[in-house]
């Protein structure tokens, strides 16, 4: 506790579905303090998005079920979540993906390979 309040780790929500990529960013982020959460499935993805709320969300565009596309869209409509930061990560790194990814609202988008130090500063500057 600091000054009265409890200090609570800030939340990553990860949407990922390739394992080395899971481990490598819940690695990078949980040894810098945050608390990440991982989800893989691109159907059920709102629904855990809802469920956790996160103060952040990593988003893969290659989903099973469904694309990260479509959840950015999704999120972009709802009032509730219009305004969560949201990094989309992709090994598609197109000028036409990063339009796309643009023009439905996506805070960031990062091409993989990344690095970690990548991964990390934009992680803390757009939770802030």
């Amino acid at each position: 506790m600091r000054g009265g309040s409890v200090v609570t780790a800030r939340r990553v929500l990860l949407i990922e579905d390739e394992p080395n990529i899971i481990e490598a960013i819940r690695f990078i982020l949980s040894r810098d303090g945050w608390r990440v959460d991982t989800h893989s499935d691109g159907e059920t993805a709102l629904a855990a998005i809802r469920t956790r709320a996160p103060d952040l969300v990593i988003l893969d565009v290659m989903l099973p079920n469904r694309s990260g596309y479509d959840i950015l869209h999704d999120l972009r409509r709802d009032a509730a979540t219009k305004a969560l930061p949201v990094l989309m990560l992709t090994a598609r790194g197109q000028k036409k993906d990063r339009d796309l990814a643009e023009k439905l609202g996506v805070s960031r988008f990062m091409t993989k390979p990344f690095s970690n130090s990548e991964i990390l500063s934009t992680v803390r500057e757009l939770v802030g």
